[in-house]
C-alpha cells in the first residue's frame, strides 16, 4: 500500500490538496518524518486499537491507547486512553476479548472525537504498531466515514520486524512465535495482560525500543530500515 517509501511526501501532498478543511487536512499538512532520518532524532507514537472485528468493513473501534517515544524513550506521561461509543452493540465475543462492555463503552466518546485528537497527537510522527494493518486499515477506514479522505502515515510494524529479520537469517517460524507476549518474552520483556489499548500499545512500544537496541551497532539507524511496506 506505501509502495516506494520515498514517495511517502509525494502522496501525503496529493491527498492534502485533495482532503476538505478539518482534522485530517489539518494531520496532513504536517510533513512526515524523512525515512533517511536517523531513529535516535524522530518522533513516534506508538498505537493500539480494541475492535469489534479484525476487518475495518466490519468491525468498529471501542478503544484506543497510545504513547510517545522520542527517539527511543517513552513518554509515560503522554499515555492516553479512549473508550469510544460504537454504533453497534459490542458482541459477547469481542467483549470477553478486550473487556469493553456496551455500558462502558457508552461513557466513551464518538468515533469523530476520539480520531479527532488521536490525529493532532500524531501528526509529524511516525507510527508503531504490533501488525500494523490492523490500525492502519481501522483509522483509514474512520478517516473515510468522517471526512471522507485518505488516511496515509510512515508505519513501523514490530511483528513485520522481527519475521523480516527471522526470514533474512533463513529461520523458520510458527504464526505463534510472532505474537506481542511471545516477542516480548524474546527480548526479555516483562509480561503483561493483553487486549487492553493502553497497556499493548506501550508493550509495542517497548518491543520496537528493545529491537532497535538490539541491532544498534553504533553507527546510524536510518529510518528506512524499519519503515513496513503495507
Amino acid at each position: 500500500m506505501f509502495g516506494n517509501l520515498l514517495s511517502l511526501e509525494f502522496r501525503r501532498e496529493r491527498l492534502l490538496k485533495k482532503s476538505p478543511p478539518g482534522p485530517l487536512r489539518d494531520f496532513l499538512s504536517v510533513p512526515f518524518p524523512s525515512p533517511k532520518s536517523d531513529c535516535r532524532d524522530v518522533s513516534f507514537l506508538a498505537l493500539d486499537l480494541e475492535t469489534t472485528g479484525l476487518e475495518a468493513n466490519r468491525g468498529e473501534i471501542v478503544s484506543i491507547g497510545y504513547v510517545e517515544m522520542n527517539g527511543f524513550r517513552i513518554d509515560l506521561g503522554s499515555a492516553t486512553h479512549r473508550l469510544v461509543v460504537p454504533e453497534g452493540a459490542i458482541p459477547e465475543q469481542s467483549a470477553v476479548i478486550h473487556q469493553i462492555t456496551d455500558d462502558a463503552a457508552a461513557e466513551g466518546e464518538s468515533l469523530e472525537q476520539a480520531v479527532t485528537e488521536l490525529l493532532k497527537v500524531l501528526a509529524g510522527k511516525v507510527l508503531i504498531a504490533h501488525h500494523a494493518p490492523v490500525e492502519f486499515s481501522f483509522l483509514g477506514a474512520a478517516c473515510e466515514t468522517i471526512w471522507g479522505g485518505r488516511f496515509l502515515i510512515p508505519m513501523v510494524d514490530t511483528e513485520w520486524i522481527e519475521r523480516r529479520t527471522l526470514e533474512r537469517r533463513g529461520q523458520t517460524y510458527a504464526a505463534r512465535e510472532l505474537r506481542l507476549s511471545r516477542l516480548r518474552e524474546r527480548y526479555g520483556l516483562p509480561r503483561y495482560r493483553a487486549h487492553d489499548a493502553l497497556v499493548d500499545a506501550l508493550a509495542a512500544a517497548e518491543l520496537f525500543s528493545a529491537q532497535i537496541a538490539a541491532r544498534d551497532s553504533g553507527g546510524r539507524l536510518p529510518l528506512k530500515e524499519f519503515l513496513t511496506r503495507l
